[in-house]
């Protein structure tokens, strides 16, 4: 019986065809349809699903199958099998995976080990990064199943010698990781999930479930993955459910496909290789529907480079391909965000719409949903925010480069100016006090570090700005010594940070917990800080002033998911969490070359060759992930594709997809459509126009009493006058004062002034007769005023 593989067409809906189809194999037996298993790429995905099942029910109760998402499993999820089955379970029992907080920590002690060993010792900051790195490199490692073992069979002679070292500094990976999880009685994530993937394989192999077993929307690209899709398609009762998979491509397109790791069908065509089925045999999901007048369009535009040469010969493409589909060409992306801002706006004014802007740019994300706060809608943006750019993150970095700077203006206004900063003051009196502190001391040249600085700075009579120094001294202090201290432990520097960042944040109402944990954002930093303070445990000590490059490293990995309760209707996903998802409008984001798809980045480890021997896929593989995202993206009914012209004042180039499609278009002789709608471009232009004619403004002419005009001026000021009358309104009129710049450098004045301080204090002390050590003398009081 040949192995049961299905694919759902980039036009149909993946999941409503998918419930369509589970459901007509249940019957009118509920309980066949709770029996079931279905197997999906994420949890978005399964979360969707039971959306779609709602939608073919109308909301009626019934009772659904178990949905599991292949990427983030459990032993108590996977051991499906009934408790009386023989060997049920067997496999299960493993070892948990390490927690990444504590991996990062712990790779980051054996770079550090590995440098003093190797007589290059390097600081934490460095360490930290490049244990971010080898982590990557090992969940990679582990997803394609590559045997560490290997990496010391990866450098012949003829390579570089710089090969051979990045290979020796792998050697830890080799040798020492393993014995460290060892001891821990964990494993690697990606090896747990390897070893699940595998155990599920082998219980099924031996105990076929009673219930259907369908693995859906999942390409097959990761070897245990497809080594459990492939057991499932062989069940008696089992099913594979490709998404997207062309079966009209030609023969010798099919070839190039398995040969082309850029092309979005790529990853498929090895699974149904390696299975040893032929495409033909990969049935329609539901019954075979009208062939798609925009999957023709599709596949030629993302062909393989080698067969790019037959578009002169395209036919079988006309104007109904371009029916539903958009094109925008934004002059920037401010524009390119209100554009799409606009567009989904305007998706809420029919009942029932949705849309969605589908992007790997984060920035453009961000842009967009601040421009429909605009309309106060709260978009879901599902790839979530980094915690080192949350309101809580922001400012545990900001109090630590305050502390770590010695209260240097810069790090000491951006802390005390944030909105979470309070120092135990109404929120009015503290903004009040800091714009004052701000021009009493911090502008012009850098007062002396620390609370002394200003203090000297600072005339007796101004309690207030002295009672506020005195509070951030006191809130300061401990973590202060914790970073001057030349050997500490890195949990006494994170309770330091906590309660330096919790006295400044309480007000006169709340202390500093309750305002900086509240919200996802704060909780998630405060789940992030309690997990470090557990990890610490055993760290090694280091020089304090090593924390903050550490703390930045590892607060750049959390993210925090947005609440539910946003908009219902309107979506921001990533490319991860686009995939299997369906909405009425779907916008295509940031499609320029770099951003989608990525530039393709260098093996910071491996060179081609290398990756190659290891067991790697090429780095292309990646850009035919983009593809098959976007191919499956264009599936949808109505699809507005955007783009910016230039970013930061530099142009950009389209991508590579966009370029295509023109230029298959062009081939085939079909006029090209896509750009013609530019009416949101001329809405977005108009959102902010004035609703009638500008009323022209005469210059300002102003003419203060002769009581209040000047009556004596300087030489120079008399050609300011006459080039600039109104420099001479500002300063002697309404006497405006320019603020020196913050953290100024000396110049010419001050080197003269603290001269001339010197030169005083040494007549002051000596005013009659020079010592016999004159010079000397007149140094000590040099260094002293410029001290």
């Amino acid at each position: 019986m040949p192995p049961a593989i299905f694919s759902i067409s980039a036009a149909e809906p993946f999941l409503d065809t998918l419930v369509a189809g589970l459901m007509r194999r249940a019957g009118k037996a509920p309980l066949t349809l709770a029996g079931m298993t279905v197997l999906l790429p994420t949890r978005r995905a399964a979360r969707s699903l039971r959306e779609a099942f709602l939608r073919a029910g109308n909301g009626a109760a019934m009772l659904l199958p178990r949905m599991l998402p292949v990427g983030d499993l459990d032993p108590e999820e996977l051991a499906l099998l009934p408790d009386e089955a023989e060997g049920a379970g067997q496999g299960f029992d493993l070892p948990p995976a390490v927690p990444e907080l504590r991996r990062r920590l712990l790779l980051t002690q054996l770079v550090r080990k590995y440098s003093e060993a190797n007589g290059d010792a390097i600081a934490l900051g460095q360490a930290a990064p490049l244990a971010r790195e080898l982590a990557r490199f090992l969940d990679e490692a582990h997803a394609e199943g590559c045997d560490l073992q290997k990496l010391d069979e990866l450098v012949p002679d003829k390579l570089a010698e710089h090969w051979q070292n990045v290979v020796k500094f792998l050697e830890i990976l080799r040798s020492a990781w393993p014995t460290i999880l060892g001891t821990l009685g964990c494993l690697d994530p990606g090896e747990r999930r390897n070893r699940l993937l595998a155990a599920q394989a082998s219980a099924w192999q031996k105990h076929p479930p009673r219930g259907a077993v369908i693995a859906a929307g999942i390409t097959g690209g990761i070897p245990a993955v497809a080594a459990l899709m492939q057991v499932v398609a062989n069940l008696p009762d089992g099913a594979v459910v490709l998404p997207g998979l062309d079966g009209e491509a030609d023969g010798a397109m099919w070839e190039e496909v398995l040969r082309d790791p850029a092309h979005p069908q790529h990853v498929m065509a090895k699974f149904l290789e390696a299975i040893g089925i032929e495409r033909g045999g990969v049935k329609p999901w539901t019954r075979a529907g009208t062939a798609q007048p925009r999957a023709k369009l599709l596949r030629e535009a993302l062909a393989p480079a080698a067969l790019t040469h037959r578009w002169r010969f395209t036919d079988g493409i006309d104007a109904r391909a371009l029916k539903g589909l958009r094109r925008l060409d934004c002059a920037s992306p401010q524009e390119e965000a209100g554009v799409i801002a606009l567009l989904l706006r305007e998706a809420l004014e029919v009942p029932g719409k949705t849309a969605a802007l589908v992007t790997p740019d984060r920035d453009l994300a961000r842009r967009v949903a601040a421009e429909l706060r605009r309309w106060e809608v709260d978009i879901d943006d599902s790839a979530g925010l980094a915690l080192n750019r949350t309101p809580p993150g922001v400012f545990l970095r900001l109090v630590l480069a305050l502390a770590a700077e010695q209260w240097a203006p810069l790090p000491l206004l951006s802390a005390l100016k944030h909105p979470l900063a309070s120092c135990g003051l109404p929120a009015g009196a503290i903004r009040e006090r800091v714009r004052a502190l701000e021009k009493e001391t911090l502008r012009g040249a850098r007062p002396k570090p620390g609370a002394e600085g200003l203090r000297e700075l600072l005339k007796p009579e101004l309690r207030a700005l002295h009672d506020l120094v005195a509070r951030i001294d006191a809130a300061t202090a401990p973590l202060t010594r914790a970073l001057a201290s030349e050997e500490t432990d890195l949990k006494t520097l994170v309770a330091a940070h906590i309660a330096c960042c919790e006295a400044l944040a309480a007000n006169d109402e709340e202390d500093g917990a309750a305002r900086l944990w509240r919200e996802p954002a704060g909780e998630a930093a405060a789940l992030f800080l309690n997990e470090l303070l557990q990890e610490a445990e055993g760290f090694p000590r280091f020089r304090g002033s090593e924390y903050p490059a550490l703390f930045e490293s590892l607060l750049a990995g959390p993210v925090v998911r947005p609440p539910y309760g946003r908009h219902p209707r309107l979506f921001i996903w990533g490319l991860l969490e686009a995939r299997l998802q369906q909405a009425d409008l779907v916008v295509l984001g940031g499609l320029n070359e770099g951003s989608w798809p990525a530039t393709v980045a260098s093996d910071p480890w491996l060179s081609r060759p290398m990756r190659q021997s290891f067991g790697l896929p090429p780095p292309e593989r990646r850009i035919g992930a983009a593809a098959h995202d976007f191919a499956l993206a264009l599936g949808a009914r109505d699809v507005v594709m955007t783009r910016a012209a230039r970013v930061e004042g530099a142009p950009t180039v389209a991508s590579r997809w966009l370029l295509r499609l023109d230029t298959v278009l062009r081939a085939a002789r079909v006029e090209n459509t896509l750009g013609a709608d530019i009416a949101p471009l001329g809405w977005h232009e108009k959102l902010d126009a004035p609703a009638g004619d500008p009323l022209p403004m005469l210059p300002p002419e102003p003419r203060p009493p002769v009581a209040a005009r000047p009556r004596k001026l300087s030489i120079t000021e008399i050609e300011t006058w006459r080039r600039d009358p109104y420099a001479i309104y500002a300063k002697h009129v309404l006497r405006l004062k320019a603020l020196d710049p913050l953290d100024a450098d000396p110049g010419a004045a001050d080197r003269g002034n603290i001269i001339h301080d010197a030169l005083a204090n040494f007549l002051k002390a000596y005013p009659r007769r020079l010592p016999p050590d004159a010079v000397t003398q007149l140094l000590v009081l040099g260094d002293q005023s410029f001290g």
